[in-house]
């Protein structure tokens, strides 16, 4: 794998912020599941919409549209109040509802959780917040401690699927799903909502799947054969050398990028885009 040297290191950099310009803007959100945290215009529903569009962002992201678009038509007009007053007569409505693996009692299990957090807490951010400290390295322990809290709310048998969908940084996954939603939360332009004043960008982590890993390991932004929370960690301290406050801005860039290469001549243009970094 090339390394990317110093100067390669500012080409890489000029070519990320061009993309940035290009594609951080809000027409390019659809099909990304972020858009349905913009459905909403209060933070409390935003917030919930963000953090179920999250918990399912797995698999094609045209599954995952049409399934978070079928979830949120059953909450009605405002989620943070359905999951507030969520009850048992509820959960006949999600009984046909599935999401690959995931099962009905998934879901609900779920609602039970975000339930308890938004009557004992008030919100999502601040059960959050009760684990994080400005002096941790990253976000990491504090993202911990969120999903223990979760499945300790849960109280009961936690089943493989809600597992899944609650990953915790501890298990040594990259946890994509649970770092995108606090981009979506704590970054504040014109893509990512900013919802989450407390937490400093600088600490979050790069929410990496199979694509971004591969793209970053030929880029020379991390060296490892598996795609794990170590090689997240490694992709956001190389990110960090080129953008040290903010090492997850190109995120939403490099993945709508990606999106558009691959409609048309993604070939060419993914040879042309390495031809630049590398020379």
């Amino acid at each position: 794998m090339q390394k990317i040297n110093v100067k390669n290191k500012n080409i890489l950099k000029s070519t990320l912020e061009e993309l940035y310009r290009k594609y951080n803007h809000k027409r390019f959100i659809p099909p990304d599941p972020l858009q349905f945290v913009y459905h909403y215009k209060t933070k409390a529903d935003m917030e919930i919409a963000g953090f179920l569009a999250a918990c399912f962002a797995y698999g094609a992201v045209e599954q995952i549209e049409k399934f978070v678009t079928s979830l949120s038509g059953k909450m009605g007009k405002s989620p943070a109040k359905f999951i507030k007053n969520f009850s048992a007569k509820d959960k006949k409505l999600f009984k046909p509802l599935k999401y690959r693996f995931n099962t009905s009692k998934d879901i609900t299990g779920l609602f039970t959780i975000l339930k308890k957090v938004l009557n004992r807490y008030g919100s999502i951010e601040k059960l959050f917040l009760k684990g994080y400290s400005g002096s941790d390295e990253n976000i990491i322990p504090a993202a911990e401690k969120f999903v223990q809290a979760l499945l300790k709310i849960h109280n009961g048998k936690t089943s493989a699927g809600l597992k899944f969908l609650l990953s915790n940084p501890a298990g040594g996954g990259t946890c994509k799903r649970l770092f995108l939603f606090l981009r979506w939360m704590v970054r504040n332009d014109e893509v990512d909502s900013g919802l989450w004043k407390k937490i400093d960008k600088s600490k979050l982590i790069v929410p990496v799947d199979v694509h971004i890993g591969r793209l970053s390991k030929t880029l020379g932004l991390h060296n490892r054969e598996t795609v794990n929370l170590k090689t997240a960690l490694e992709i956001t301290e190389s990110f960090r050398k080129i953008c040290p406050k903010d090492p997850v801005k190109y995120d939403f860039a490099l993945c709508r990028a990606g999106m558009q290469s691959s409609r048309s001549n993604r070939r060419v243009k993914k040879r042309l885009f390495f031809q630049r970094v590398f020379g």
